[in-house]
């Protein structure tokens, strides 16, 4: 299915019922791992999936005070990106694949994504020593890369009073056919659970 780009902002309403009891690439690395393995997070994230598709709400966005802080900050971020590199970067809100989809922060042209990250001092710290893209967010950026149809991303990790991280991930093939397959064994068992929840009463059939 080609992706669908939904216009809203990301975190209201029509934000979280665009991804409502769907994957979603914060949440990739609960499906497959950075070397491109089965997560053992994947049963405990597919119950929350589950759960959101009884409740009709949404719980599986779980903000620490630096997440918090990171939302606050990522405009200043982008601000920082598009003079650094004389772009203008486009904002979206949902970007849907059916089953799964992803909130990239922002649209660099036509083939670019922008992922912001503003983590604490030490944190940014140890993204600056290792010089590459933190394990954690594989499953996060290439997912995006391969929901929206692009070849690269550009990963910045922003942290006032300390230089900036900002590196070019490019498109990895090899670890999004790993995560196309993990998800689409994790769907299939997903759809399984689901009708035996509606066999039990417990989840209504949409109409």
């Amino acid at each position: 299915m080609e992706a669908k780009f939904i216009d809203c902002e990301q975190g209201s309403d029509k934000w979280l019922a665009a991804r409502l009891g769907k994957p979603t690439a914060s949440n990739f690395g609960k499906i497959v791992s950075s070397t491109g393995k089965p997560s053992t997070q994947a049963a405990g994230y597919m119950h929350t999936l589950l759960a959101e598709m009884i409740t009709g709400t949404t719980d599986s966005i779980q903000q620490t005070e630096w997440m918090q802080r990171g939302i606050e900050m990522e405009a200043e971020a982008a601000a920082w990106y598009a003079f650094e590199k004389g772009v203008e970067p486009e904002t979206v809100g949902f970007v849907d694949a059916g089953r799964y989809g992803c909130s990239p922060d922002r649209l660099i042209g036509d083939d670019t994504l922008l992922e912001i990250k503003c983590p604490k001092p030490s944190t940014h710290v140890g993204y600056l020593l290792a010089g590459k893209l933190p394990a954690a967010y594989v499953p996060q950026v290439q997912g995006q890369l391969w929901v929206c149809g692009r070849q690269r991303s550009d990963f910045l990790s922003y942290c006032p009073g300390m230089p900036e991280f900002l590196i070019t991930v490019e498109r990895d093939n090899d670890f999004i056919k790993c995560l196309e397959k993990e998800m689409q064994a994790f769907i299939a068992n997903l759809d399984k659970k689901r009708e035996r929840l509606i066999e039990l009463g417990y989840l209504t059939i949409e109409t």
